[in-house]
């Protein structure tokens, strides 16, 4: 009696609501036989020139010009009219659909924004339509991979454009390798977190426990080693040493300037001696690596650096995670991959703007034997995709900020209950997070 109702989209509606920075974004309700289904875009900086574009009012009266009611009209009066009546299992149809509506290369008419929270929302659509959890459908439309817990790198320190302190890169994360599955994982990243807080408020007091964007402690520090430090120090207090391995986004794009790096770019006492050549900032790094059990950096050098990204990453010493230098982009991923330029990815599914482009660009980079790490935005929501994506795409790693914040949360807590729905066959993918 089921299939005798045909499956199709019957409703799109979408609204205004507002990310974590209380910056506007996009929510979109969809509707089938089934039930209605929710989904919301989240938000980054301004991605630059490779990533898929945000379509935002630009009226300075309202939001500061960050409204998103044109998107929002886009997917009520266009986007609506050219998916309902589509099945909703089929996601690469619905996906193209709205791509050819478009007709641009980055989603600008319509707008990213606009177009990736009706594909969320259909895929969890399709899930449901199939009677499956969102992981395992999003794993069928790759094709089926085994369904695998991913390493969490919690956020500890944030800097970078994210935080208010002194310190040049944005984040200093952890990764709980040595857990066994993925709850003792969040137990270490929460008990961690909490030590370091206590670290924090002993040496720079209750100030420095303010968090940043993303949940992480910003303390007044100025360099590496201090939060690096300061890290050790609370891995340190939880017993976890040997479990627990360093991760750090340079974010250097943000401090570069001509060919230098400016590691006192937000001091406004800086004396203009702190400019590193690339040439010096890979001895930098490798000192890091040898001093701290650092075994991943992300964007250690400008977006256009590829020749020190080619260099650093064939010295082997870490994974070396593109962000800023490939912005998921397809053609960028598939130059780094010809010139063996870094050897993990990060995916902001934003930056791509569909469902089915993100799992094309997961597949690119595991048949290169790379890496991918599932990344949040500093602009989150309470949207949960991302949790669901990293297991169905056994993507191995999942960056989604600070064990703090219910944006940030809401991830992490979704893993939790995805490990508990698969029960006995769950695997938490542990010293294998490199290539699951």
């Amino acid at each position: 009696m089921r299939k005798a109702v045909p499956s199709a989209i019957t409703k799109v509606r979408a609204r205004q609501i507002l990310d974590s920075r209380g910056i506007p974004t996009v929510e979109v309700d969809l509707y089938t036989n089934k039930g209605m289904f929710r989904a919301s875009a989240p938000s980054g900086a301004p991605s630059g020139m490779y990533g898929a574009i945000e379509l935002r009012d630009g009226d300075k009266a309202t939001y500061l010009g960050n409204g998103v009611s044109k998107a929002v009209k886009n997917i009520n009066e266009k986007i609506s009219e050219a998916i309902v009546g589509m099945d909703p299992i089929l996601q690469n149809q619905i996906d193209q659909a709205m791509i050819d509506l478009d007709k641009t290369e980055k989603k600008g008419e319509l707008g990213a924004n606009a177009i990736l929270a009706v594909s969320i929302a259909a895929c969890r659509a399709g899930a449901a339509e199939k009677e499956v959890p969102l992981y395992k459908h999003i794993a069928d439309l790759c094709g089926g991979v085994n369904h695998a817990l991913p390493v969490p790198a919690f956020t500890l320190i944030s800097g970078g454009k994210h935080a208010g302190n002194n310190l040049a890169i944005r984040e200093i994360m952890i990764l709980p390798v040595g857990a066994r599955t993925f709850e003792e994982a969040m137990q270490m990243g929460s008990e961690t977190y909490h030590h370091l807080k206590a670290a924090v408020e002993e040496k720079y007091g209750p100030r420095g426990c303010i968090v940043a964007e993303d949940g992480g402690l910003a303390p007044d520090i100025t360099s590496f080693r201090e939060g690096l430090d300061l890290v050790m120090e609370a891995i340190g207090r939880t017993g976890y040493t040997d479990k627990l391995k360093i991760a750090i986004d340079v974010a250097a794009t943000d401090f570069c300037i001509g060919s230098k790096y400016d590691l006192d770019f937000k001091s406004p006492k800086k004396s203009g001696q702190n400019f590193k050549s690339g040439e010096e900032m890979v001895e930098i790094y490798k000192e890091l690596c040898r001093d701290y059990p650092i075994v991943s950096i992300e964007d250690p050098f400008d977006k256009e650096d590829w020749e020190q990204v080619k260099h650093f990453s064939g010295l082997g010493i870490c994974q070396v995670v593109g962000d800023d230098l490939l912005m998921s982009n397809p053609k960028r991923i598939e130059r780094a991959i010809h010139e063996n330029a870094c050897d993990a990815f990060l995916l902001k599914v934003n930056q791509l703007g569909t469902v089915t482009e993100a799992i094309e660009v997961v597949k690119m980079a595991k048949d290169a034997k790379w890496g991918v790490v599932v990344s949040q935005r500093s602009g989150e929501t309470d949207d949960s995709f991302l949790a669901d994506i990293s297991v169905g795409l056994a993507t191995g790693q999942i960056k989604a900020g600070a064990p703090c914040r219910g944006e940030r949360l809401a991830k992490y807590n979704q893993l939790i209950r995805i490990e508990e729905e698969i029960g006995d066959q769950a695997s938490y993918v542990g010293e294998s997070w490199r290539h699951s």
